[in-house]
C-alpha cells in the first residue's frame, strides 16, 4: 500500500552541499570494493597456490553485486533509507573483516560475494540523492554523486594494487573496513530523515518490478539504451591490455592501467552532463551521449595510433557518462514513489550489457581483431542511437 501524500517526507531544502559531497564520496567507498581484488589475485593466487580457485574472486564479487542490484535495491522504497545506507555500510565493514582474516580461498569467494552485494549501497544513495534534489537541480545533483562513484572506480585499482604490493592484500581488506565505517559515519551524520514512499511488502515490492517495466516505456528504453552503451564500454576496456600488447605497440598492462587515469574525463562530464540536463533536458544530453560514442568508435576503427586510443578514450568515457547521468535523470522522473525499483531494473539491464558486451568483444577479437572490435562499438552505440530513436517517435504519438 503506498503512503498517503501527507504522510511523506518529500523536504527538497533538507540536501545541502555537505550532505551531497558526503554522499558522493560514500557512493565511491562503497562502489571501489568491487574491483580491489582485481590487481591483487596474482598476490592472493601466491598465498593459497590454487589458481582455479582464486579466479573466482573478482566473480564471485561481481556475481553479489548483481544480486545486490536484483534484491537489495527494492529496499530502499520500503524501508527507511537512511537507516538502510547505513546498515549496508556497516554490513560492508563486517564482509570486509571476513575477507581479510579469510584461511582459505574458497572463504574468500564466500566472503567476496558479501562483499559485492553490501557494495551496491552506492546504487542506493544514487536515487535517495535524487529524491531529495529539487526537480530543477536534479540532473546536476545525479551527476554530483555520479562523480564520486566514478572516482570510486577511477582510484579502486591504483589503490589496491598499491597497498597489495607493498603490504599485502590482507591489509588492503584491512584498509577498507574503516574507510567503510568512515562512510556509514558520514551518512549518519549528514542524511536526512526520509521515510518509505511505499508500505507495501517485500515480495511485492520485487514482483512489482515486472509492472513497473510492462508500465513505464521510457524505463525499457532507458534501461536498454544504456545497457548498449556500457555494452561498448566494456567492449573497449575488456580487449584494450590485449590491443596494446600488439606488434603495433608492444605496451604491458601497466600502460593499459593508465589508461584509468585517462578515463578520469568521466568525473567532470558526469556533473557537466547533469547541469546541462537541466536546463536543455536530459534528453538533448542522451542524443550527445550516444553520437559522442559513436564517435569514439570512429576514431578507434580509422586511426590506429596510441594518440588516436587517448583521444578516442575521453570522448567514449564522456559519451557513456554523459548519457549514464541523464538516463538516471530520466528514470528518477518516472515515479518518486518507486525511485529504489526502477533503479534496480535500470541498473540490472546496464550490467547485463555490460556483461554481454564484454563476452562479445573477447569473441570478436579472438576471430576479427581490433577494426572488428570497433565495428562492434559503433554497432552498439547505433543500436542505442535507434532505441532513441524509436521512442523518441513514441513520445510524439
Amino acid at each position: 500500500m503506498d503512503i498517503p501524500e501527507s504522510h511523506r517526507t518529500t523536504s527538497h531544502t533538507n540536501l545541502g552541499k555537505t550532505a551531497l559531497f558526503a554522499m558522493a564520496a560514500a557512493s565511491g567507498i562503497a562502489v571501489a570494493n568491487i574491483y580491489y581484488n582485481q590487481p591483487m589475485l596474482g598476490i592472493i593466487e601466491s598465498e593459497f597456490g590454487d589458481q582455479s580457485i582464486t579466479g573466482f574472486i573478482p566473480t564471485a564479487t561481481q556475481l553479489g553485486y548483481a544480486l545486490g542490484l536484483f534484491f537489495l535495491l527494492p529496499l530502499g522504497d520500503i524501508v527507511h533509507r537512511r537507516k538502510l545506507i547505513i546498515v549496508q555500510f556497516i554490513i560492508l565493514a563486517a564482509a570486509l573483516v571476513l575477507a581479510a582474516t579469510a584461511p582459505s580461498a574458497w572463504l574468500l569467494v564466500a566472503a567476496s560475494l558479501i562483499v559485492g552485494a553490501s557494495s551496491t549501497v552506492a546504487q542506493q544513495i544514487v536515487p535517495f540523492a535524487a529524491s531529495l534534489a529539487p526537480p530543477e537541480k536534479r540532473g546536476s545533483t545525479i551527476g554530483t554523486v555520479m562523480a564520486g562513484v566514478l572516482s570510486g572506480i577511477l582510484f579502486s585499482r591504483t589503490l589496491s594494487g598499491f597497498v597489495g604490493e607493498h603490504f599485502g592484500w590482507r591489509e588492503m581488506f584491512w584498509l577498507g573496513v574503516p574507510m567503510a565505517l568512515l562512510a556509514s559515519a558520514l551518512m549518519f551524520v549528514t542524511l536526512p530523515s526520509h521515510a518509505p514512499t511505499s508500505r507495501m511488502p517485500y515480495g511485492t515490492a520485487l514482483r512489482s518490478l515486472a509492472h513497473l517495466w510492462k508500465r513505464q516505456p521510457a524505463l525499457r528504453s532507458a534501461a536498454l539504451m544504456q545497457a548498449a552503451l556500457f555494452g561498448s564500454f566494456t567492449a573497449f576496456w575488456t580487449v584494450l591490455a590485449f590491443y596494446l600488447a600488439t606488434p603495433r605497440f608492444n605496451l604491458g598492462a601497466d600502460v593499459a592501467g593508465l589508461f584509468g587515469i585517462v578515463g578520469a574525463v568521466g568525473v567532470f562530464a558526469a556533473p557537466l552532463a547533469g547541469k546541462v540536463a537541466d536546463r536543455k533536458g536530459p534528453h538533448f544530453v542522451v542524443w550527445l551521449g550516444t553520437l559522442l560514442t559513436l564517435v569514439a568508435w570512429g576514431v578507434f576503427g580509422v586511426w590506429s595510433s596510441l594518440i588516436a586510443l587517448i583521444i578516442g578514450v575521453i570522448v567514449l568515457d564522456f559519451g557513456i557518462q554523459s548519457a549514464l547521468v541523464s538516463n538516471q535523470h530520466i528514470v528518477y522522473a518516472l515515479d518518486h514513489e518507486a525511485r529504489s525499483r526502477l533503479n534496480t531494473i535500470f541498473m540490472t539491464a546496464m550490467f547485463l550489457g555490460g556483461a554481454a558486451g564484454a563476452a562479445l568483444a573477447t569473441y570478436v577479437w579472438s576471430h576479427v581483431g581490433w577494426f572488428g572490435v570497433s565495428v562492434l562499438g559503433g554497432t552498439l552505440g547505433l543500436v542505442a542511437s535507434v532505441i532513441r530513436a524509436v521512442d523518441r517517435v513514441r513520445s510524439a504519438r
